[in-house]
């Protein structure tokens, strides 16, 4: 029988993702965390009218979204998913608090981000909206960022959750260069943005930064 041990040997976690996708580097931050060493494949989104879109990534992902992550012999999408399968298998540093309400409020927060916000400002649904689409991102930015602002003031320290790096931060900082990409003034969110600016003082965020990836156009590097 081939355990986990032994899949993990073969071969190289591989991720298929885009420079910019915030759902992507929420996974790149849960690698570089947990020291998982992994292999790239860019999916480009834009490129011949969008890599995803394919005969050959459909195989990898029905739904034709990035991030999928190929891993112990299987192959994941779904960021979220994604990080809980990591949390699971290689439990440390853990990215989930262990007191069951602190384990909520993580979840709680991850979710109105990658459910409530990040959805309704990403690439597809902005081709649909056409003109304007720049507004439509900001009104929903904002108010997903109001209600936001006032669930960290009650669940922060030095992190979205307490004085530990969890997955709530992992979602909230590409939420934040989205806003910053969109132009959204940042300024009626001091919680988020204090929160963003300690989270981006880690390496591990540092390093997955959309500027520095393989795939990132030379004009955009850092």
């Amino acid at each position: 029988m081939v355990g986990r041990a032994d899949l993990c040997a073969e071969a190289a976690p591989l991720l298929f993702g885009y420079f910019r996708s915030s759902c992507t580097w929420r996974v790149r931050i849960a690698l570089a965390l947990k020291g998982i060493e992994y292999d790239q494949k860019p999916i480009n989104l834009i490129k011949d009218g969008g890599q995803q879109l394919t005969d050959e990534f459909k195989r990898v992902n029905p739904m034709l979204q990035v991030p999928a992550l190929r891993i112990d012999g299987v192959t994941l999408s779904q960021s979220l998913a994604i990080i809980e399968y990591l949390e699971e298998t290689r439990p440390s540093p853990a990215l989930l608090p262990r007191d069951p309400v602190q384990r909520a409020r993580c979840r709680i927060i991850s979710d109105h981000i990658t459910s409530g916000i990040q959805p309704l400002q990403n690439l597809a649904v902005l081709k649909k909206v056409g003109d304007g689409s720049q507004e439509w991102a900001q009104h929903f930015i904002r108010r997903g960022f109001q209600a936001l602002e006032q669930l960290l003031q009650e669940t922060a320290g030095r992190y979205c959750v307490g004085d530990e790096v969890t997955m709530a931060d992992l979602c909230l900082v590409p939420q934040v260069f989205n806003a910053d990409r969109f132009k959204v003034d940042m300024a009626p969110y001091p919680t988020i943005s204090r929160l963003n600016q300690s989270l981006m003082e880690l390496e591990a965020f540092q390093v997955t930064h959309p500027s520095r990836q393989p795939d990132t156009p030379p004009e955009l590097r850092a």
